[in-house]
């Protein structure tokens, strides 16, 4: 167990951190983010647009654009669907440790059997359950909006900026 435990805490020992990269990682994350909190406070005021999800979405698509978690298709119908899947538990068992584990279990199965896999979607299942009063209200179209618009936004910018780098492409071919 401990020289297991030893590995997680162990350095890398990769080659140095590709600053280029990394660069056009952030450039996306905060162009994407950027406009989704633009539109979240200028556009479209009264309505909710960010949500948590969207961090770890922007890992994928701006910092790993070549994982299949971060293909469109992953990343648009696994958001969705989880989506709703969490507003299904909720509306069913209401906010209850029940319904936290079933979006959570029952989003990560319908991924899988539909070929959508993509984490985050797990937490926007998450988040339709202990979102609290403001998700609550939204009901079935919270995962259109914000889920389903917010993903479009970013998976536009996402081709964008990852196609404006000459090292990147995106979507995968492979």
């Amino acid at each position: 167990m401990k020289t297991t435990t030893g590995k997680w805490w162990r350095p890398r020992t990769a080659a140095n951190p590709d600053w280029q990269d990394a660069l056009w990682s952030w450039l996306g994350a905060f162009s994407g983010m950027g406009a989704i909190c633009w539109l979240s406070a200028h556009w479209l005021a009264s309505h909710l647009l960010i949500v948590a999800s969207f961090g770890a979405t922007s890992v994928l698509l701006y910092a790993a654009p070549e994982s299949p978690f971060a293909q469109p298709r992953n990343v648009l119908v696994g958001s969705v669907l989880s989506a709703l899947v969490g507003v299904a538990c909720y509306q069913l068992l209401g906010h209850t440790a029940l319904a936290v584990t079933l979006a959570v279990s029952l989003s990560i199965l319908a991924m899988q059997l539909t070929h959508t896999v993509h984490p985050p979607g797990a937490a926007a299942a998450l988040v339709a359950v202990i979102g609290g009063p403001r998700i609550a209200e939204l009901g079935w179209w919270y995962p259109f909006m914000p889920i389903g618009a917010g993903c479009t936004i970013m998976l536009l910018v996402a081709l964008l900026v990852n196609n404006l780098a000459r090292h990147r492409r995106y979507p995968s071919r492979g």
